[in-house]
C-alpha cells in the first residue's frame, strides 16, 4: 500500500500513471497556516507566550517604570516569535511535498519531506471517512480503513487524524474547501463500491469411476 517516490512523477503526486479508465477527479494540498494550526498547534503557542509575557510584565510593574516593565516582556515576544517562524516554516515545507489526490478508483496520498511516500487507499478499502470543517472553509477529511490496511502514526504524520493512535487513521489534513471536496469523495466512493465484482472460479470437474 506504499511506495517510495523517489523518482519522476508521471502525474503530480502519482507515483505512475492511472490505468487506463481511472480519472482524477481532485488533486489538492495542505493549506500552510491551517496545517501549523492544526497539527503544529500554532494558537496555542501563541497563547502560552502571550501568558508568559503577560506575567513577566505584571510581575515587574510594580518595580519597574513602565517603559521597562514593557521591554521586561520583549525577550518573550522575541522567543514566541522565533518559535512560531519555525512551526510556519515546517508546515510550508510539509504542504509544499504533500499532494492529496482522489480518483474514481481511490485516494493517493504522497507525504514527506524528507522520506517521500505515496499511499494508495482503494475505495473498498476504506470503511468510513469524516469531515471536520473550519468557520474558514479549510478542513481534515479523515479516512477509516478496513482491517487490512493500517499504517503507522510516525509514518502518516502530520497526515493522520489527531487522538486516534491504533489504529491511526490517513487524513487530509487542512485542506481548502474541504466541504466540496468530501462532496467529490463520498460521490466517488458510492459510484466505485457500487460496481460488482466478478470472481473467476475454476471450473469443477466431477471423476466418473470406470465400471
Amino acid at each position: 500500500m506504499s511506495h517510495d517516490d523517489f523518482e519522476i512523477e508521471p502525474v503530480e503526486g502519482l507515483p505512475e500513471l492511472p490505468p487506463e479508465g481511472e480519472e482524477i477527479l481532485w488533486r489538492g494540498r495542505p493549506s500552510t497556516m491551517a496545517l501549523a494550526r492544526e497539527a503544529m498547534n500554532l494558537n496555542w503557542i501563541i497563547g502560552y507566550f502571550a501568558v508568559l509575557m503577560a506575567w513577566r510584565f505584571l510581575s515587574v510593574s510594580d518595580i519597574m517604570p513602565l517603559g521597562q516593565a514593557i521591554g521586561a516582556t520583549v525577550p518573550f515576544l522575541l522567543l514566541g516569535m522565533v518559535v512560531c517562524g519555525l512551526l510556519i516554516g515546517v508546515s510550508y515545507i510539509q504542504a509544499r511535498n504533500t499532494v492529496y489526490t482522489i480518483t474514481s478508483a481511490r485516494v493517493a496520498m504522497r507525504i514527506g519531506a524528507a522520506l517521500t511516500l505515496t499511499l494508495n487507499l482503494p475505495y473498498r478499502e476504506i470503511a468510513n471517512a469524516s469531515l471536520s470543517l473550519r468557520k474558514n472553509g479549510t478542513g481534515t477529511i479523515a479516512l477509516e480503513t478496513t482491517g487490512k490496511t493500517q499504517f503507522s502514526l510516525l509514518v502518516l504524520w502530520p497526515h493522520a487524524r489527531p487522538w486516534h493512535f491504533s489504529p491511526s487513521q490517513p487524513a487530509l489534513r487542512a485542506i481548502p474547501d474541504a466541504a466540496d471536496v468530501a462532496k467529490i469523495l463520498a460521490r466517488a466512493a458510492e459510484a466505485r463500491v457500487s460496481i460488482p465484482q466478478v470472481a473467476r472460479k475454476a471450473p469443477k470437474f466431477n471423476a466418473v469411476a470406470a465400471e
